[in-house]
């Protein structure tokens, strides 16, 4: 018999994905959807069992067959999930979706969709919404042969099915039976939402197919990977706002870092520091349109600074909220006793010096591949460089939001060297006006400091920061951002320390905490997906493409079994961190372009 109140928690990589591009939830291999905010990606959760047991809310949907063989995929060219259990007495399916709609303001629409493919099986069904992080007291009641969840100051949820369902312990139960081709549907939405019913899912399972597939029909890669590449790009699609065109950078908060750490962060928001890879990644695709609307989302926080020093966040919130407070959620035991479950980031109000080169290249991108900038937006893009000629040599907390004490960092003075010259180039290429001498004066004193003291002659490599003999995974964008060329010797000899410091089996570590702590934080973390599938272009850009393309298959074995990546991996390639993750993906797409062209001996054309 089934026992879903005492159901374990499920492996960070053994989940799928679903989502409408205004939330997400997540589905693991047993049939439970054990995550899911609502309405919006950084909404309280209605599931969360996740980062606690099933009575932190969960929707569970399993077969009664014990001894099954379970298997999930995604239907082709979309992100419509289904779940298969195999085994002597009957093979059984369920499909997930959050359907798309064509009204962006439209609530979040589940369905779940059950099939008997051979056999015959019995099915449990078990819906308990929880509210609020599940601190809220959620009552469920009939109603009109469905079930309402409400608590006070949340919103109301209804459920309907083609099967009775009961109450027990204010949660939604069934129990049936179906025999081969027969099927069964749920439907969970919005309590006065009139598509939650099950008269329409054959046409709404239809449409967003459709959507799904025509999205990815747009994509231009051919290459070698495209299997792998077009589930990443699919993965930040759902990842995208509809309505506002930012892209959060992964759809959970506090899963750990670290087994059983504190390492938990909250990443349903956006940072500026994706920007620029979000941009290259759908431009790189032919993904215009999500490029430009990502840069527009940008252009508006820019906008927000105007009249006052330029003050642009690391992070907001997807609709360009600035406040994210950071809390705990004290009564959650987090995912394998990971504590504290944080919610809110207080790293909005970090300062990081990077960011500008990030928002810089971004801009330039778009203006290169995609729409040319406005008057406002130049005036604005001016703003930015001037003050990136202010600030360029404060210390700051760096590219990893370090909770410790600020630093001279590379990577930072490295992004501040982006800016100026990705704006110099801009306003080059337009014709735009621009105060060229006092822009190209910071820019080389920006790139004799890093030569100057950032150069280990001792070491033979680069530093993470002034004073330090420390390596950082944030090094392998010095010849991506086109700082450094890919064969300098001094780059190769910084490249060959990362691959004796960092990087063990292929997965690279961002920087070793294991003597200084620098980060502020006890213990130490995964290796960093992103920074894997840098070191692979970093290899391939120095000529090594061999190596590239063995380090890239293994790291592509490493995904979980729908081709989806977390933040980072423990040292058996499990995954760690909130998942999935939105730079992984980007990393990945980056380097498997850039890998195919040169594995196909595509001559690389001069690109000032």
């Amino acid at each position: 018999m089934v026992d879903f109140k005492n159901e374990q928690q499920s492996a960070i990589d053994a989940h799928g994905i679903i989502g409408d591009m205004r939330s997400a939830a997540l589905v693991n291999d047993k049939g439970s959807i054990d995550f899911f905010c609502w309405p919006e990606f950084d909404s309280p959760s209605i599931f969360c069992s996740l980062l606690d047991s099933p009575e932190a809310g969960a929707f569970q949907l399993t077969p009664d067959l014990p001894n099954a063989r379970r298997e999930q995929i995604y239907l082709p060219d979309t992100n419509v999930l289904q779940t298969r259990w195999l085994s002597d007495e009957a093979v059984v399916e369920i499909t997930d979706l959050l359907t798309v709609s064509e009204d962006v303001d439209e609530l979040p629409l589940l369905i779940r969709r059950v099939r008997v493919v051979s056999g015959k099986a019995t099915l449990h069904l078990r819906c308990a919404v929880r509210h609020d992080y599940a601190r809220a007291a959620t009552q469920a009641k009939a109603d009109n042969g469905g079930v309402l969840f409400t608590a006070d100051g949340q919103p109301a949820l209804r459920l309907v099915g083609s099967h009775p369902l009961n109450l027990e312990d204010h949660a939604a139960v069934a129990s049936f039976s179906l025999s081969q081709e027969e099927g069964a549907e749920f439907v969970l939405g919005g309590a006065d939402d009139p598509r939650v019913t099950n008269d329409c899912t054959d046409l709404y399972l239809e449409r967003t197919l459709k959507f799904w597939r025509g999205w990815i029909a747009q994509s231009n890669y051919r290459g070698r990977w495209r299997e792998m590449v077009n589930r990443s790009a699919l993965a930040l699609k759902l990842l995208t706002s509809r309505k506002h065109g930012a892209i959060i950078a992964a759809a959970t908060f506090g899963l750990p870092e670290s087994p059983g750490g504190e390492r938990n962060w909250d990443y349903r928001y956006t940072w500026i520091r994706d920007a620029s890879f979000t941009v290259y990644a759908f431009m790189r695709l032919g993904f215009v349109e999500e490029a430009n609307s990502y840069m527009r989302w940008l252009k508006g926080r820019v906008s927000d600074c105007c009249g006052q020093p330029t003050k642009i966040n690391i992070l907001y919130g997807i609709d360009g909220r600035q406040e994210l407070p950071e809390t705990t959620l004290d009564h959650l035991t987090g995912h394998g006793g990971a504590k504290p479950v944080r919610v809110g980031n207080e790293a909005f109000d970090q300062i990081q010096l990077d960011i500008y080169g990030e928002l810089m290249d971004a801009v330039y991108l778009v203006n290169k591949y995609g729409e040319a900038i406005s008057h406002e937006g130049w005036k604005h893009t001016v703003e930015v460089a001037d003050q990136v000629c202010e600030i360029w040599n404060q210390k700051d907390v760096g590219i990893w939001e370090m909770r410790g004490e600020q630093h001279h960092f590379l990577h930072s003075r490295l992004m501040c060297w982006v800016a100026l010259d990705r704006a110099i180039r801009l306003a080059s290429k337009r014709s735009l006006p621009a105060p060229f001498a006092r822009w190209d004066q910071t820019r080389q004193a920006i790139y004799a400091d890093i030569w100057s003291n950032f150069w280990n002659e001792e070491r033979g490599h680069f530093v993470q920061h002034i004073g330090s003999t420390a390596l950082d995974g944030s090094m392998l964008l010095m010849p991506l951002v086109r700082f450094v060329a890919a064969t300098d010797p001094r780059w190769l000899s910084t490249l060959q320390a990362i691959q004796k410091s960092l990087v063990r089996d292929g997965m690279v570590y961002r920087y070793r905490n294991d003597d200084s702590q620098i980060d502020g934080l006890q213990g130490t973390e995964g290796a960093f997906t992103a920074c894997s599938f840098w070191y692979v272009e970093c290899l391939a850009r120095a000529g090594q493409v061999e190596k590239a393309h063995l380090e890239f298959e293994q790291l592509l074995r490493y995904a979980n079994p729908l081709g989806l990546y977390a933040e980072e991996f423990d040292s058996q390639a499990r995954h760690l961190g909130n998942t999935p993750q939105a730079l992984s993906h980007l990393a990945l797409i980056s380097a498997a372009t850039f890998l195919d062209r040169k594995l196909s001996g595509e001559k690389t054309v001069w690109q000032p």
